[in-house]
């Protein structure tokens, strides 16, 4: 598997040629299939739940066929004058190890030892932007909110438009993208067949 990823970002220079011969599972980078999306990595940086710089390189990776799923729904997304920003991606299993020693959670990290979808490359963290400014559209929370009010279905404490603007992207993710939700973190997707994939630890670089 790691021989398969080393192929795919070396080729990452054409995305046209990368899209009609790679496999779902293959990692990609985003940026380069999907331009207009905003990135916002949180784990290349301090500002997370960790306080820490996790991650080597400002890149965000995801398997082939969740971005494809991506790509449906940010065009989607542009008719309402409307896209995606990413928060996380594929994300190194050793980083799940850190994770899991700072909040050792299951309902918020994932345990190591079974993974998470996000070391597969088959989950992403992602919220909503106006397309003109790049602003984020008001959510329930900061990302990696760990408390009731980033629940879906948590109405208490929330604007209407906050609610409004998490059910508009629950639902492009679902219905538009075929993502899976996760209950109690309102940013976070996963793409099904992307849970059966291999536990991976490539650095990005």
């Amino acid at each position: 598997m790691t021989r398969t990823i080393v192929l795919v970002l070396a080729g990452l220079a054409a995305p046209s040629l990368l899209t009609a011969q790679s496999a779902d599972n293959e990692l990609v980078r985003v940026k380069e299939l999907i331009p207009g999306i905003v990135l916002d990595l949180r784990y290349s940086t301090p500002e997370n739940f960790t306080s820490q710089k996790l991650y080597t390189a400002d890149e965000c990776l995801l398997a082939l066929g969740a971005v494809r799923r991506l790509i449906l729904v940010q065009d989607s997304l542009r008719v309402r004058g409307l896209g995606l920003k990413i928060f996380d991606g594929y994300r190194p299993r050793a980083v799940q190890y850190l994770m899991w020693e700072i909040f050792p959670d299951p309902n918020y990290v994932a345990n190591p030892n079974t993974g998470s979808v996000h070391n597969r490359g088959g989950a992403v963290d992602v919220s909503l932007v106006e397309l003109a400014t790049g602003q984020e559209l008001s959510m329930p929370t900061e990302f990696d909110y760990f408390g009731e009010l980033a629940w879906h279905g948590t109405t208490t404490g929330l604007s209407p438009e906050q609610i409004q603007n998490r059910e508009l992207l629950k639902t492009v993710m679902e219905q538009v993208g075929g993502f899976s939700s996760y209950s109690k973190e309102w940013w976070h997707y996963s793409w099904g067949p992307g849970t059966s994939y291999p536990l991976l630890d490539f650095q990005m670089k």
